[in-house]
């Protein structure tokens, strides 16, 4: 099957993906997975950066599951993280609330030699502080959706 011959990934781009939950980086919760990954929490109350994508994905609108579902794509097929990439405006802090805002940014259907037929789905988050609103990190996301039902 040529990609020229594929049918077009469902138009997603823009669907909204702000949260109504609130995330709050607790000192313990903090503690717990410093120390899990062999380092100490930091003196100065900021929490480990890791805490980026931890808060986005819990606080986002929608579950995995439904990402997949906006995508028409069967969460059992085993989405793939593709690569992830932050940009910080200031350190997550420990005690501090976030919410999240955030949008899908394209879905691309593609022709893979190992996955045959696969969607490329890209998001954007932002954390944004409860107490000001202020957006302290931002991430984009990239999902590879593999579509073994549209296999030539």
């Amino acid at each position: 099957m040529q990609e020229t011959e594929l049918l077009p990934a469902p138009d997603v781009a823009g669907t909204s993906l702000d949260g109504t939950k609130i995330f709050t980086i607790t000192a313990e919760e903090n503690a717990a997975l410093c120390r899990s990954t062999g380092v100490e929490p930091a003196d100065d109350g900021s929490a480990h950066p890791i805490y980026y994508y931890i808060a986005t994905q819990v606080a986002m609108g929608k579950t995995v599951a439904g990402v997949c579902e906006t995508c028409e794509f069967d969460v059992e097929e085993g989405p793939m993280m593709g690569s992830s990439g932050v940009r910080f405006q200031a350190p997550l802090m420990v005690g501090e609330s976030y919410r999240v805002t955030g949008e899908i940014l394209s879905l691309v259907r593609k022709l893979s030699r190992k996955l045959g037929v696969m969607d490329v789905l890209t998001y954007r988050l932002r954390l944004h502080r409860q107490a000001d609103g202020t957006c302290v990190v931002e991430t984009d996301n990239v999902w590879v959706l593999p579509r073994k039902e549209l296999a030539a």
